[in-house]
């Protein structure tokens, strides 16, 4: 059933009405037109990233080198005048390149603490799984908790927050796999891809013409995006689309092809996801066609697919899609 059928029959609670979710739609095309001034397409791509910002998530994005995942960042950095952190991570970097470390000022006589890349506002990170997973839990307290705890003194990371992670799917020689409590802190995953014929021919254009992200002027603020995440909160999720989405988070856990369900932060993360998908629509409601187009981008990297399913060639992407088809959607009449 396309999405007109279902906001056809599923009824809308008149609560909605009083939550005005214009200001977040607009907020998405500028952000995004500003974006496509140097990433050419990918409309799909740049709104996941976009709607991670609004739902306060972070974003890993899994893809071969030089599809433009750096260049993602730092546009959607520029766009919004947040400042931008980078971390190339690597088998030998330690957890105090990724915070910062207190060292003694001979100078002054005491310690001071120099901050890491962390205290950035979009902080891309590079390969996330060529560093050791100690150096990987590093981010788990950023990501999770908006703050870093450094010899018992806890300090407050800037607002907005997101980590772009990058993967690599290709070279897999010298990486460590993330562990399952590291990927669960990402709201969603998605993947730039290659450009067809004709949007590369644009991108060679736009490099020739000398467009870059440092040319990007902000076409918000970081204050606008913290007032759209509060009418973000206030989208209405009525039962009927909770009970849909908890039927599909249900159905992962019980699935014989899955090793591992989906974890209540999912289920969580899916609910403000749509919300957030919702806004940017223009809708003060989610539509169970929200839930559904968000599946697989919130749960496939969660979940752990059964050894069995893996030598079948059943990737978590393709169970998740199977399960929202199998998944009756809501139909609520008056």
């Amino acid at each position: 059933m396309n999405l007109t059928a279902i906001e056809s029959q599923t009824r809308v609670p008149e609560a909605t009405a009083t939550i005005d979710v214009s200001s977040v739609q607009k907020l998405a095309i500028d952000i995004r037109e500003s974006v496509q001034r140097i990433i050419v397409g990918k409309s799909e791509t740049i709104d996941i990233a976009i709607l991670a910002l609004l739902c306060r998530g972070h974003v890993l994005l899994e893809d071969v080198p030089g599809t433009g995942k750096t260049t993602l960042a730092k546009a959607l950095a520029a766009s919004l005048d947040c400042q931008f952190g980078r971390i190339q991570f690597t088998p030998d970097l330690v957890p105090g390149d990724v915070l910062g470390v207190n060292f003694y000022n001979a100078s002054k006589g005491e310690f001071e603490f120099r901050a890491g890349p962390v205290f950035s506002q979009i902080l891309l990170a590079d390969e996330i799984n060529r560093a050791t997973p100690r150096t990987q839990s590093a981010l788990l307290e950023a990501m999770q908790e908006r703050q870093v705890s450094i010899d018992g003194v806890t300090t407050t990371l800037p607002d907005p927050f997101m980590v772009m992670a990058t993967l690599n799917p290709v070279e897999m020689e010298g990486t460590f796999p993330l562990p399952e409590a590291q990927l669960d802190r990402f709201m969603v995953r998605a993947s730039l891809g290659y450009p067809d014929r004709d949007e590369e021919s644009s991108m060679l254009d736009r490099f020739k013409a000398g467009e870059n992200p440092n040319s990007i002027k902000p076409s918000a603020t970081a204050a606008a995006l913290i007032s759209a995440r509060e009418v973000v909160d206030s989208v209405t999720v009525n039962n009927t689309v909770r009970d849909y989405l908890l039927d599909i988070i249900a159905a992962t856990r019980s699935s014989s092809s899955l090793r591992l369900g989906a974890s209540p932060r999912a289920s969580l993360a899916l609910q403000h996801a749509a919300q957030g998908w919702a806004a940017m629509k223009g809708r003060p409601y989610v539509l169970p066609d929200d839930v559904k187009r968000l599946a697989i981008p919130v749960l496939a990297h969660r979940l752990l697919a059964e050894t069995t399913t893996q030598l079948r060639g059943q990737a978590t992407a393709q169970i998740i899609g199977d399960i929202v088809e199998a998944t009756p959607v809501p139909i609520e009449r008056e």
